[in-house]
């Protein structure tokens, strides 16, 4: 009797334990949504800062919570990010949530701290959290500021340093980490001392970007085990994929086997860059959660929600959705949107999708 009593309870022990390692073995990876800010700035339209907001509220319902919000660069240069003082002072902000904006330079640090000093102390914070931008190639840094590298580099650090007195979180970017369109190969030698002079002036992360989309498994790898091998931690990189050529998801899956566990990605496949020809968005973010269904890492976010948000917005900017996993799942819903009519009118709707 005992012994099929041991029998019996030894697999509903068995999945509980299973359940538990499950829930233990899952990491957290940080996503940093950046489909507001560095995926709309390459759109060829202004688009009016009621839409931005409507993003970033539908973006925080869906359960993301780093959402890039704008830029403080001047409208002259990226017109796409006119009104972002505007747009942080009508979106929904949660506590415990970030919202980083984009700052270029003193100017814009100023323009965002003038912002600040207006807020009552009793709201959330319009931002606790500034990016600042670099290059790892004097030519695309030159195409993108009007400066070398190491111009911009002693620029970013007076904005870096009075941002982190007032307060203010700093990250950094590096952009064109793998290929420059104007210099062609870059040295990933060159990306860990570019990565390194900005965590040493303060950022607490710096993300690498694969601007032109040209990476893959290899030379993304290659770059990761340089910049990790020069000293430079796993745990203060982030990814920043392009998807050009449609290695951003496994160019992600590559990064997180070198140990990093934050990446970039937008909404809708939204993106591109400016001063970058030809380079297409920023790895979907609903590609980046499907890839991660069922593995040891857990994003944040649902992807339902976030591929609906994908849907609206590509429908808004009347462009394609980028996103494989969002054009998927939105025709799912298309589907089952039939079948629920053709239940309720008894298959009339399949007559009336038959003529359409």
């Amino acid at each position: 009797m005992l012994a099929r009593r041991l029998l019996q309870t030894r697999p509903a022990i068995a999945a509980i334990r299973s359940r538990a390692y499950a829930t233990e073995a899952r990491e957290r990876v940080r996503i940093v949504e950046v489909g507001p800010r560095d995926g709309l700035q390459n759109e060829s339209a202004v688009i009016p800062p009621a839409v931005k907001v409507e993003l970033i509220n539908r973006l925080t319902e869906a359960g993301l919570d780093i959402i890039e919000s704008g830029s403080f660069v001047s409208p002259k240069w990226v017109p796409q990010m006119a009104g972002t003082a505007e747009v942080l002072k009508t979106m929904q902000r949660r506590k415990g949530r970030h919202y980083p904006v984009l700052v270029p330079n003193l100017k814009g640090l100023e323009i965002l701290l003038d912002l600040l000093s207006e807020q009552p102390a009793s709201e959330v914070p319009y931002t606790d959290e500034i990016a600042v931008f670099t290059a790892a190639t004097d030519a695309f840094a030159k195409a993108n500021t009007n400066c070398t590298v190491a111009e911009s580099l002693q620029r970013l650090e007076a904005v870096t340093k009075r941002a982190t007195k007032e307060g203010l979180r700093v990250r950094g970017y590096v952009s064109v980490v793998i290929d420059c369109p104007y210099s062609g190969k870059v040295d990933p030698v060159k990306v860990k001392d570019v990565t390194q002079a900005l965590l040493d002036m303060g950022c607490y992360e710096v993300s690498l970007g694969d601007t032109v989309g040209t990476g893959n498994p290899t030379t993304v790898g290659k770059m990761l085990r340089t910049v990790l091998d020069g000293g430079i931690p796993a745990s203060v990189l982030a990814g920043h994929y392009h998807d050009t050529y449609g290695m951003g998801v496994s160019n992600i899956l590559t990064s997180l086997e070198h140990g990093l566990r934050t990446f970039d990605s937008s909404v809708g496949g939204l993106g591109g860059c400016p001063y970058s020809p030809g380079a297409t968005g920023n790895v979907a973010t609903e590609d980046v959660l499907y890839a991660l269904r069922g593995s040891q890492y857990a994003p944040p976010g649902d992807l339902n929600a976030i591929a609906e948000v994908g849907t609206w917005i590509s429908k808004a900017l009347n462009r394609t959705n980028s996103s494989r996993v969002g054009k998927a799942l939105e025709a799912r819903r298309a589907r089952e949107q039939l079948e629920r009519e053709r239940e309720r009118d008894g298959g009339s709707a399949e007559n009336i999708s038959a003529k359409l």
